[in-house]
């Protein structure tokens, strides 16, 4: 049996020819992400666009780049409209981009992700630069719109919850272009106001609707208030920037009431329990008093008071005559000294004490003498010395030395003719 066989080149020709053919395949218009992407320097645009499943190759040439009103980068959703085609040289089929937009949606989620970025990075998210929302407070500012659902609930819920508390609606606009300049200008004015806590927010809606909620000055703005910022924007699964930078975040409108008041109930029973353990208190503390008080009333002491003056009295003649008895024994003592010290043999016989003293400085004058060294010159000795120092050795001395012989008299200065040493 005769095979024909065909080229890769021919094949992929022929797969080409039939994409080209379809009219569905002429004619596409897909929405996906972009990852990939290459500017050359020609000016053609090279990017894949994925989704959450898949990839395709795209190449958007120079002359229809050109027409572009914005600059493509990764991860930007976008809008295309093409041809779908095959690359000969590699097989791969690929969309020929001819036109392409920003697909809004997709774009909000990545303004939305750069910006919780930049601010994460400032540490406008730190937990520790949250303040606390008072448990207790006497006055809530609230900063949404003035119709809809949100205010509604939340003063609902508010009044409900703790009547007592004082509400101050600073209406806002929560939408459109102009809904972001508006927010802001009504937390600042709601900062000079006496309030405790400030509720921010709105009631549920596409991510375009919450988008005010989501821009730099509002985040700014609910940072540096001085009031704690309970953040209340849409329904639980919507996350916006204002819900990272706030103080506290609610995830419905409804929920931030609930946050930023107590129950009215659950304060009246603390104050009963409160008022009920204070009443136990001060009765046990009445009835131990009641109790000392009667067992002071039936004292020995107050029965019988003298009887403590007595035990006291019994005590100090105790101590006096433990006093006395110390006192004599003292001055014994010191009149027994006393005694050795008069009737000593030294004070008795002074003179005694004059001889012996006189011997003992007799004794010691007679050694001075004995060591007196001008004694011994009056024996016929003599000290000889050279520059003031004594000379006791021969060799300390040498011929034409100018020496000085000390004798009982005098002093006789020569000069040293010759030297022996033996």
């Amino acid at each position: 049996m005769d095979r024909e066989y065909i080229t890769i080149s021919e094949l992929n020709h022929y797969i080409k020819g039939v994409m080209e053919d379809n009219i569905f395949l002429n004619k596409v218009y897909l929405k996906g992400e972009i990852s990939n992407f290459k500017a050359h320097t020609r000016g053609h645009l090279y990017f894949t666009l994925k989704d959450e499943g898949s990839r395709l190759n795209a190449v958007m040439f120079s002359y229809q780049a050109n027409g572009l009103k914005f600059e493509p980068v990764d991860g930007m959703k976008v809008l295309v409209c093409g041809k779908i085609s095959v690359y000969e040289a590699t097989g791969a089929y690929q969309i020929y981009v001819e036109s392409m937009e920003q697909d809004g949606l997709g774009n909000l989620y990545v303004e939305f992700e750069k910006l919780k970025k930049k601010l994460a990075a400032e540490g406008l998210f730190d937990l520790d630069k949250k303040k606390k929302i008072p448990k207790v407070p006497k006055k809530i500012g609230i900063v949404t719109a003035s119709t809809g659902a949100a205010i509604r609930d939340i003063l609902t819920t508010i009044k409900r919850r703790y009547p007592i508390c004082e509400t101050i609606l600073f209406p806002s606009l929560v939408q459109g272009a102009d809904a972001a300049k508006d927010i802001v200008k009504n937390i600042e004015i709601a900062n000079t106001y006496n309030i405790d806590t400030l509720i921010v927010g709105r009631g549920g809606g596409s991510i375009e609707d919450l988008w005010p909620f989501n821009e730099e000055i509002v985040a700014r703005a609910i940072y540096n208030s001085r009031v704690p910022v309970i953040s209340a924007v849409g329904h639980e699964i919507d996350f916006t920037i204002a819900d990272f930078v706030a103080d506290l975040r609610a995830p419905t409108p409804t929920a931030a009431a609930e946050l930023a008041v107590p129950n009215i109930d659950t304060i009246n029973t603390y104050l009963a329990n409160a008022i009920n353990r204070s009443t136990l208190s001060i009765n046990n503390l009445i009835d131990t008093r009641k109790q000392s008080l009667v067992n002071l009333t039936t004292s020995y002491v107050l029965k019988k008071p003298t009887a403590m003056y007595e035990i006291k009295e019994q005590n100090l003649d105790f101590l006096i005559d433990r006093l006395n008895k110390e006192m004599k024994l003292v001055i014994d003592n010191m009149n027994v000294r006393l005694s050795k010290q008069i009737n000593s043999y030294v004070i008795t016989n002074p003179e005694i004490l004059y001889k012996y003293k006189k011997q003992n400085l007799e004794h010691v004058i007679n050694k001075l003498d004995v060591l007196n060294p001008m004694n011994t010159l009056k024996r016929g000795y003599a000290i000889v010395k050279k520059d003031n120092n004594v000379i006791s050795d021969s060799k300390n001395i040498k011929k034409d030395d100018i020496i000085d012989i000390n004798v009982r008299d005098g002093i006789i200065k020569t000069q040293v003719l010759e030297v022996t040493n033996e």
